[in-house]
């Protein structure tokens, strides 16, 4: 690691996620009681988790890559306390902001400002916080009149930059990343990327999600490759990615076959 263990913002330590899975859900109550009685089940239990442990440090960016369905996505919910772990230990020390989900806590039917309060407000600032830092969000989120408009008419875009703002601004400790960047444009991607660095620059934890390869080379000090709920591959961004492009090779060459 690149920093000692005291310095650590995130530690997984073993940790497992278990999901129950219902196939073939019984249509009737009659159906039910029968599955019960005969003791046959179609519930089943998946592992998205299998003994995951990595951490992170203050100042430091982990990328973390990986095929579709993972678990990338389940350790970015642990950490933002969406789930609690079946198993294992996660240390989580600072503020977080939660980029995973595009308009997660964004209300609808509210406008474009009155969900940076609402936002805020889940993040943990007061009113008289956000109020200090309305202008920059709106500046950065750079949405003019739609920013007094309805959300349900943003398009991904739009939703996207209004929550990197309001995320990035509330000068959180943790930043959580998923795919944010693969929805805006150009524009948006470079304000992100270098907000992103100077978040670094300031010693903050910063995990990023991400199938885009040429941004987790730039970003990244170092690189969890997940395959199936396990840790395939970690360290530097440059063997890692390697590796990951190997697997998605063989993967396909099996598919081909």
């Amino acid at each position: 690691m690149a920093e000692t263990t005291n310095s650590a913002k995130i530690r997984f330590r073993e940790v497992v996620q278990r999901f129950r899975v219902i196939y073939d859900r019984p249509a009737t109550l009659r159906e039910t009681f029968v599955r019960v009685f005969r003791r046959s089940s179609n519930v089943h239990d998946f592992e998205a988790l299998k003994g995951v442990s990595f951490q992170v440090s203050a100042g430091e960016t982990l990328g973390i890559i990986g095929r579709n369905g993972s678990g990338k996505s389940t350790i970015l919910k642990i950490i933002a306390r969406v789930y609690r772990p079946t198993a294992g230990t996660v240390e989580v020390n600072g503020r977080i902001s939660p980029l995973i989900e595009l308009g997660a806590g964004f209300d609808s039917e509210l406008t474009g400002r009155e969900n940076v309060f609402l936002a805020a407000a889940l993040m943990g600032l007061d009113p008289a916080d956000t109020r200090a830092r309305l202008d920059a969000i709106l500046a950065f989120a750079d949405l003019g009149e739609f920013i007094d408009a309805p959300v349900r008419q943003y398009s991904s875009g739009m939703f996207a930059r209004l929550g990197f703002a309001v995320a990035t601004e509330i000068d959180p400790d943790i930043l959580l990343v998923d795919e944010i960047l693969a929805v805006g444009d150009e524009a948006f991607q470079h304000k992100c990327l270098e907000r992103m660095n100077n978040f670094h620059r300031q010693s903050k934890a910063i995990v990023f999600v991400s199938h885009d390869m040429s941004s987790v080379q730039k970003l990244c000090d170092r690189v969890l490759l997940l395959d199936q709920g396990q840790v395939l591959a970690e360290g530097p961004p440059e063997p890692v990615i390697a590796r990951y492009h190997e697997l998605m090779q063989q993967r396909s060459a099996g598919r081909g076959g």
